[in-house]
């Protein structure tokens, strides 16, 4: 039996167990604070979005079983076509997308009624096609016109196309990818002042954004800074009930399905489930689950020190950071260490497509796991 699971899963044992572990918490955290959801809209059916979120996370699975057999070489190559994809459908999004709380993030697929996130997708063309190109550019790492240029027009490109929808998951990947490529060797004096540059940028857009009386995202950004500056604003609800849940956690929680703030938390199922992960189960649960992540990120970083190629290293701590510092930004949400941002927990919050991309980016790490162990078995012989 363990050898036919050794032969068909492959990659780092320890990151398909956070894997499958993560899937387990996510089945619990979302039956547990779907049940006013439920009566809602479903007639009293708790089972209702259990079974569907179940059966995202089996087809989620799915996907990294395949992804993870595919040789990663193959992923710098799908990477070009990806990254030429993501512009175009960001651009229809912002245009025409469908739109929920005045946020133009989702494109509905004609004929199926299928809505997805383009940012999702963007997100992870970005990271496969910087890995590519800090790959291929490493001889050359320290010259503008020829590497510096090249590596940073994506960026920025992709980032101003998500930024006027989705503020946050913006500024996440700007960060992210800032972060790859001082790993990868960029010259720290030019990634110094596209920072400072983007900073000054930043700093006039929120006071703009402060000044005005706009409706529409921009009045939903300025409502989300001041309520959390003065915690008294009447948008600052969330903040306050997942405090309340936090507080009665304590430290061992109430137990699974014993949320009570699950009932006045808006969606407590996707963007506020780690309050309610700290309800159920205390500060211990909630402790495991950032433990779980941040192990993830180690675990990618022991990918990156055995990897004697660039390609396979990049990708996989790219990928790793984007989803940690994602699910990193959701958790100081729920404790109030940031303001409403909308970001889900990977993996663990309710949700479709989110949890397809998020499986692909971890099948992806998974392939390079496999790829590397291979090489470096290959060169032991």
């Amino acid at each position: 039996m363990f050898e036919t699971i050794r032969k068909y899963f492959r990659g780092d044992k320890i990151i398909w167990m956070v894997i499958l572990l993560l899937s387990l918490i996510s089945l619990l955290a979302v039956y547990s604070s779907t049940g006013t959801l439920a009566y809602r809209y479903q007639q009293g059916d708790t089972t209702y979005y259990i079974l569907k979120h179940g059966f995202y996370l089996f087809l989620g699975l799915t996907i990294v079983f395949i992804i993870h057999q595919i040789p990663y070489k193959y992923f710098s190559r799908i990477s070009q076509l990806f990254i030429y994809l993501a512009v175009p459908l960001l651009l229809v999004t912002l245009l025409m997308g469908t739109s929920v709380n005045e946020a133009s993030r989702w494109l509905t697929l004609p004929g199926i009624g299928l809505t997805f996130q383009t940012s999702d997708f963007a997100k992870l063309a970005l990271m496969m096609y910087l890995a590519r190109i800090l790959s291929q550019k490493q001889h050359q790492i320290k010259e503008y016109s020829s590497a510096f240029l090249p590596i940073i027009i994506p960026v920025v490109l992709i980032c101003l196309l998500i930024l006027p929808a989705d503020f946050s998951t913006a500024i996440l990947l700007f960060g992210t990818s800032m972060i790859l490529m001082f790993v990868g060797r960029v010259s720290v004096k030019y990634l110094v002042a596209l920072n400072g540059i983007a900073a000054v940028l930043l700093g006039v857009f929120i006071v703009v954004a402060l000044s005005t009386n706009r409706e529409g995202r921009i009045g939903t950004w300025k409502n989300r800074i001041e309520s959390y500056v003065s915690g008294e604003s009447e948008e600052n609800y969330q903040a306050e009930q997942s405090k309340i849940a936090i507080a009665t956690g304590g430290v061992i929680g109430k137990g699974p399905g014993k949320s009570t703030q699950r009932n006045f938390l808006p969606h407590p199922y996707s963007d506020f489930i780690y309050a309610i992960i700290l309800e159920e189960y205390g500060l211990l649960g909630g402790l495991f689950v950032m433990l779980l992540y941040l192990y993830l990120l180690f675990r990618a970083g022991m990918i990156v020190r055995k990897s004697n190629r660039t390609f396979p290293a990049f990708l996989a701590m790219g990928l790793t950071m984007l989803l940690v510092f994602q699910a990193m930004t959701n958790m100081a949400v729920a404790v109030n260490l940031l303001p409403v941002t909308g970001q889900t927990l990977p993996l663990v919050s309710m949700g479709g497509t989110s949890v397809m991309f998020t499986c692909i980016a971890l099948g992806m790490i998974l392939s390079t796991s496999w790829g590397i162990n291979e090489q470096e078995n290959t060169d032991n012989e």
